[in-house]
């Protein structure tokens, strides 16, 4: 990285010596791993690493969790964000001053995505999209999206790639209730490859279902909209549905080991919990502590549609 300030030639007029002080601009560095050499403190919030992470998707539930572990180590952290900045203000409190810095983007201007990237030498990307809309369909978030991001991120000179796929992410999922399976776990497939082909040394991750405070998941099957009626139909009453559920925290500790450890270049994580339950018996679980142990599950089929 080019020096901040430079001391320029001295130069005389009446009798005076005059000392011109000017500032270089910094233009894009040819090797993002002499940022290591700007390492400041002992460790921790008020410490610089040399690590400057951009981190997308920072503004969901995964990335807060993650922003926070990052911020523990002394990493940097741009975190570019798409629509109202609000979304991502109290992100900055991750880190020390200066530590977190923030940048309006848009997924399909390349050029947004390249001044998010240009100076970091990590990148980690959690966009991602469950439902569609008229400007972004699944492939346009899940495999397009993450393609550029990758490309670009190797362009710029980026050193680790971090990619959150899902576990089940197939080429042809199987059908149960959607024709031709779930398209969203293609386009998760389908990212994956895009990304592997525009970064090779990026990990890859294909978390299962991820619980913690404001999650989808308890809270999903939790809600008060799906137990209203004291009933939650269930494919075959959740006896043939298995999940293995992970704790956010644990999932955004693994960002931070795969980005420190030279081991992880290249690799793909299932990223699922040590215990496997049957959902329907997690449902009892939930209802129980909820006490609302006469929730009814009543059989439900795909032909029921």
């Amino acid at each position: 990285m080019a020096t901040l300030v430079q001391r320029l030639p001295t130069f005389s007029r009446s009798g005076y010596q005059i000392v011109a002080l000017g500032t270089v601009h910094i233009n894009k560095r040819n090797n993002s791993s002499k940022l290591t050499a700007y390492k400041r403190g002992t460790g921790g919030r008020s410490s610089f690493s040399g690590q400057v992470v951009t981190l997308f998707g920072a503004s969901g539930f995964l990335g807060r969790y993650v922003a926070n572990k990052l911020g523990k180590v002394g990493a940097q952290i741009i975190i570019p964000y798409a629509g109202d900045p609000y979304w991502v203000q109290r992100l900055k409190l991750v880190g020390d001053l200066g530590q977190v810095n923030f940048m309006p983007i848009h997924l399909k201007d390349e050029e947004s995505l390249r001044k998010a990237m240009q100076y970091s030498n990590a990148v980690v990307n959690l966009i991602s999209r469950d439902f569609e809309t008229r400007n972004f369909t699944f492939d346009a978030v899940n495999n397009v999206g993450a393609r550029d991001i990758a490309r670009i991120a190797r362009e710029c000179g980026v050193e680790r790639l971090v990619h959150f796929s899902a576990l089940n992410a197939s080429p042809e999922p199987p059908h149960i209730y959607l024709k031709g399976g779930s398209k969203w776990l293609k386009s998760k497939y389908d990212g994956e490859l895009s990304v592997r082909e525009e970064f090779p040394d990026a990990v890859i991750f294909r978390p299962s279902d991820i619980f913690g405070e404001e999650d989808r998941f308890v809270r999903y099957y939790g809600s008060w909209w799906r137990r209203f009626r004291g009933k939650m139909p269930m494919y075959k009453k959740g006896m043939q549905t298995v999940k293995q559920p992970v704790y956010v925290s644990d999932v955004a500790q693994g960002v931070v080991n795969a980005l420190k450890s030279p081991d992880s270049a290249g690799q793909t994580y299932d990223v699922v919990g040590p215990h496997r339950y049957y959902l329907g018996d997690l449902i009892d679980y939930f209802y129980s502590c909820m006490r609302w142990s006469s929730i009814k599950k009543p059989f439900f089929h795909p032909l029921m549609w």
